[in-house]
């Protein structure tokens, strides 16, 4: 993948107060260099939707910039490669709150001894910044019975972006 994809590969407002960090790129992520535009990407715009998130004011990045082999977990190495990126895209944005989209991505951020069905759905405190796990917009995908939980999470955010105004 050239440069210029990997750079493309984020999406969003430069002054978002609100970050989410997902896995990495899927198949549609590639072919249209920018992140979530898949099936679990129109997911989650439904949701932005459905409680008011405006995606354009919102800053979208991933764990890895670029997709694994057959889709697979990004291995440590391939993970590690990119957290300097990652990070200097946080200092950049200086959000308030990063959503941790799922499994992959908490365990990158705050730790691996992190499990996301415990976790989502609680704030965490690190370095000044407020971080909300929740379940990744495909696993919503995959057990619908987790919507629900995806939204309350999503609407909690939003209330807590407007007490830190």
């Amino acid at each position: 993948m050239k440069k210029e994809q990997i750079l493309s590969l984020e999406y969003g407002d430069k002054h978002a107060k609100i970050m989410f960090i997902g896995e990495g790129p899927g198949a549609d992520e590639d072919i249209q260099g920018e992140p979530f535009v898949g099936k679990a990407g129109q997911l989650m715009n439904k949701a932005f939707e459905y409680i008011g998130i405006d995606r354009s004011k919102v800053y979208i990045a991933n764990i890895v910039k670029c997709r694994p082999p057959g889709n697979r977990d990004p291995e440590e190495d391939e993970a590690s490669a990119c957290m300097d990126y990652l990070r200097n895209q946080v200092i950049l944005i200086k959000p308030k709150i990063i959503v941790l989209l799922g499994r992959i991505a908490l365990q990158h951020i705050l730790g691996p001894e992190y499990k996301i069905t415990a976790s989502r759905g609680k704030w965490f405190d690190k370095k000044g910044i407020k971080y909300m796990p929740t379940w990744h917009p495909s696993a919503v995908l995959r057990d619908e019975n987790k919507k629900l939980y995806f939204i309350r999470d999503l609407l909690m955010v939003l209330q807590k972006e407007r007490t830190l105004q």
